[in-house]
This record gives structure tokens, C-alpha cells and sequence, in this order.
């Protein structure tokens, strides 16, 4: 599980990070609850539109038993509150810092105006600092004419004018995007419609969040990350050999450390969230269902409902991807065991949580063969095409990681892409590189020379490339003008520029 920019290490075929191994002893696994995170209340909510107020502030918690952990956390939580929101509905979310260190958020598959998109460099200051100067090593996170700068507060408005589906918000401020997301800043945001409630699928408590991070913890308990400046105020990067991305030894869901969960004999929907800065996750179910058959039938992607659900042996998630999948705990004798296993993990990353079948109950939930209407973007020989490629830069210095042989620089726009127009977007990739389009889905047209993979159906904002490869994908902006991003959600690549600009225009 090895890679590195420093050519002391090769990467492997399913990693491109290296492990950082926990220095406090590790707790047993499957020994502590599920839980799920809590719903936000909004502050108020009248005529289409509702408002929340989240304050980003330090806290200690117990991840692991008997140990305290301080995190940077929404209202202080690991994972932070999750956002439920009707489609259509306006919601205002007004950001306080309380933390010591700039902040930006960022509404991962959100269709979102430039101005609340969360660019890196649109930085949200601390209340209490008393000064702007010195925000990292790089002269134009400063904001500056780059970035639209606010103190305190700042409010982030989302339409929710898109398909319900399964989001999640996290930082994403320029050159500490990292850091910043291992100590805490994610968190779930989930948008419901009446089509897919009309649906029948399993609902209530049996729909469940599954936010997967990878993390590593000191002797003292505290969160392990090696920053080279470990304030997160000046000098951005991390040491080497973790320039190819930063592993962790411990699977947190929902926070927790590999926790059980006590279920029905009935289907659950688990909405499945790869919120891991590098480690990518091959995910099944350990024993299988009784007379075979596959464990996970997805019905949804990183942009909501497929046409019609997919049955799937296992399911293969890179960082910021997210599998919506339906598993029949029905079809396992009350009293099983069910482990939802990591063929990409070895030792304590192998599994990453354990159900427990506990009673017989009347299920009246279905999966029906039809559940979204599906648009094909069409594509011709005269489809604009433009070529991304991902690839390792220099030897020294930040820029690690460049696009198209260039480090980002926030004032460069590298495409100006027309609302309305189809395009065809090419990636080519060296290494493992979990690729992000902000503003629109996109739809996989091929890999190499076949047509997608298993992985890749429904509409996508994160598309996972392995070494070597070429993925083409449809794509068309809608809406909104302004400035947007591309970038690789290993978190360590995209702190170390291997991110692009593009501005739409009308």
C-alpha cells in the first residue's frame, strides 16, 4: 500500500498513499455501537426556504474507548450535523469560525452558485483572529484578488434544485484541504424528493449513513497526520514519504471505530460515503446471503438514482464516491454475523464494521425494476472534447501533482466551457488518481477502449482512475456562471495543486 513522490517507494495497484500506523493501541474491533449522526434543525424555515446556523469549533471527544481525541468539528462533531433537504428548497447554512485556522466548505455534488460553491481560496476567517496575513506558505491563498474573503461568518446558499441524493459537505480551503478534513470538517447532506419516497425503499431507521474515514491516532489519543506545519497556518504539504497520499490503520463509520450494528431481518439501505482523504475501499459482505446470490443491489451513485437497480458481488469506492445499495438481512438466519468486509485493507483496514441479525420482522419495503427516469447526454464527432491529464511534477517544492503539466494557480481559468453544451471530458492518469468535477454530474462513456466499468453507472461527480488509464465521461454545465473546479480527491494530491480552474460561461 505504498507510493511516494520521494522514489524510495513503488505504489501498488490499489493504493497510491502509504500507511501511517497508529501509535496508541488499537481498540477491538466491532465492540463499540453504530450510530448515526444527528439531523441539523434549521433556525428557521417558511416559504420554500429554511436556515441553519453551524458553528465550526474545536471539541474533544471519545473516538476511541477510553481516549480523548480533539477534532475540528461542525458544532464540533465527527461527523458533523447532517442537512436533510426537500428538493427545491432553499437552504441558507450560515458558517461561524470559531476555530484558530481559515476555513472554507465546500457542498460535494451540490448544484451550486460560484459564490457559495467553496472555492479554496473564498476563505472564511476566524472570528477571534486578529489578523489575515500569514493564512499558508503560498502568497495567493491570501485571498487577495483570488478568493472573496469574509470574517466570522459566512452564509451558503444551495437551491437544491437536483435529483434527491446523497451529498456530503467538508472543508476545502487551499493547501489545508487535507489536515483540515482528517481533524473533523465533513459531514452529510442529503437531498429527498417525492419520487424516490414514493419509491418503497427501505426508509427510517433502516436507511442508514455509512460515512467511511481512515485515520491514525498518537499515544496520547490525539488525531495523527503528518503536516509539516502541524498548526496548519503557514507551511502547507506533509512530509515525505505521505506526499502520495496519507492511510490510516483505524476505519472510523460514523465517527465510530469498526462498530456493530444490530439489524432486522429485512432490507436496509446503506448510503455508503468514502469520505477518506487517500484510501480506497473494495467493500463485501462476509458470510454472503444464504443460497448466493449478490449482497448489494445499488440503487443509487454520487448523483442520486440509477434507471433501475444493479446487483453488485462488491462494491469499489475511492475517496469522495458515494454507492447507494440496498443488502436483505432476510436473507441471513436470525443470529448471523455479517461483516462488511475490505479486500483492499490488510490487517485492521480489512473490515470496516459488523451487523448483527437479531429478529424476524414484517418487511414492507421493496426495490422496484424501475426507479429514475435517466437522461443519456448525446454525443457526436463534433462533441468539444478537452484532455485532462494527472500526473506526478517535480521533485521538490509544492507542486507534487500537476494537470496537464501544470501546478494550479486560482487566478488561471484552464477551460471556459458554454451552459448548455455537451462536452467530452478526457482524464489520463499515471497513478490512482479519485478525479471531481464541481457544478454538474457527469456521465461515464468508456475506460481504455471499453465502455464503463461496474462501478460507473448513473450520474457521477467523482470518477476513480487507476494507473495508467484513460476515462471518458459526457458532461454539461447548466445554470450557473463563475469560476468552478477539477481536481483529484486524494486530499494530499489536491494540497499539493493537482487541481484546475474552469469558468463557465453563457
Amino acid at each position: 500500500m505504498l507510493g511516494s513522490t520521494g522514489g524510495c517507494a513503488n505504489p501498488s495497484r490499489d493504493q497510491t498513499a502509504r500507511l501511517l500506523s497508529s501509535t496508541t493501541p488499537l481498540p477491538e474491533r466491532f465492540s463499540v455501537p453504530f450510530v448515526v449522526p444527528p439531523v441539523k434543525q434549521p433556525v428557521s424555515r417558511a416559504g420554500g426556504a429554511s436556515a441553519y446556523e453551524i458553528v465550526q469549533r474545536r471539541a474533544v471527544l471519545e473516538i476511541l474507548p477510553g481516549r480523548q481525541t480533539e477534532v475540528l468539528g461542525y458544532d464540533g462533531l465527527l461527523p458533523g450535523p447532517t442537512i436533510v433537504a426537500p428538493r427545491g428548497e432553499q437552504v441558507t447554512v450560515t458558517h461561524r469560525n470559531e476555530l484558530y485556522l481559515p476555513t472554507v466548505v465546500h457542498l460535494h455534488g451540490g448544484h451550486t452558485a460560484a459564490a457559495s460553491d467553496g472555492y479554496p481560496t473564498d476563505l472564511l476567517l476566524p472570528a477571534a483572529s486578529p489578523t489575515g496575513r500569514r493564512l499558508s506558505g503560498h502568497a495567493h491563498t491570501t485571498g487577495g484578488a483570488s478568493g472573496v474573503v469574509a470574517r466570522g461568518s459566512r452564509p451558503y446558499v444551495y437551491e437544491n434544485e437536483q435529483p434527491a441524493a446523497t451529498l456530503w459537505y467538508h472543508d476545502h480551503r487551499m493547501d489545508f484541504t487535507g489536515p483540515q478534513v482528517w481533524r473533523g470538517l465533513a459531514g452529510l447532506y442529503l437531498i429527498t424528493d417525492d419520487a424516490e419516497e414514493a419509491l418503497g425503499l427501505p426508509a427510517g431507521d433502516h436507511d442508514l449513513p455509512v460515512m467511511i474515514m481512515d485515520r491514525a491516532f498518537a499515544a496520547d489519543g490525539s488525531l495523527a497526520y503528518p503536516s509539516l506545519d502541524p498548526r496548519l497556518l503557514e507551511t502547507p504539504g506533509v512530509r515525505d514519504p505521505y506526499t502520495a497520499g496519507v492511510l490510516g490503520d483505524v476505519v472510523l463509520i460514523n465517527g465510530r471505530p469498526w462498530p456493530e450494528l444490530a439489524v432486522d431481518a429485512a432490507r436496509y439501505r446503506l448510503r455508503i460515503v468514502n469520505a477518506s482523504n487517500a484510501r480506497r475501499y473494495r467493500l463485501g459482505l462476509s458470510p454472503g446471503p444464504a443460497g448466493g446470490g449478490a449482497p448489494f443491489l445499488q440503487v443509487g451513485s454520487d448523483g442520486g438514482l440509477l434507471a433501475a437497480p444493479l446487483s453488485q458481488h462488491e462494491i469499489l469506492v475511492a475517496p469522495a464516491e458515494r454507492f447507494d445499495v440496498v443488502v436483505d438481512f432476510g436473507a441471513y438466519p436470525v443470529g448471523t454475523e455479517v461483516v462488511l468486509t475490505n479486500a483492499l485493507g490488510l490487517g485492521s483496514t480489512d473490515a470496516v464494521m459488523r451487523f448483527r441479525v437479531v429478529r424476524s420482522v414484517r418487511d414492507a419495503s421493496r426495490v422496484p425494476e424501475h426507479l429514475a427516469w435517466w437522461e443519456a447526454l448525446e454525443t457526436a464527432p463534433d462533441t468539444p472534447v478537452r484532455e485532462w491529464r494527472f500526473s506526478r511534477g517535480g521533485a521538490g517544492g509544492p507542486a507534487h501533482w500537476l494537470i496537464n503539466g501544470r501546478a494550479f494557480d486560482p487566478d488561471r481559468m484552464d477551460a471556459r466551457p458554454r451552459l448548455d453544451q455537451t462536452e467530452i471530458w478526457r482524464f489520463s492518469s499515471d497513478l490512482h488518481h479519485p478525479v471531481h468535477v464541481h457544478l454538474s454530474p457527469f456521465q461515464v462513456l468508456r475506460r481504455g477502449s471499453d465502455g464503463p466499468g461496474r462501478w460507473d453507472a448513473g450520474w457521477k461527480d467523482t470518477v476513480d482512475l487507476t494507473p495508467t488509464e484513460t476515462v471518458e465521461v459526457a458532461i454539461r454545465f447548466t445554470e450557473h456562471t463563475g469560476r468552478y473546479m477539477l481536481h483529484c480527491h486524494n486530499l494530499e494530491h489536491e494540497d499539493m495543486m493537482m487541481m484546475a480552474a474552469f469558468e463557465t460561461m453563457a
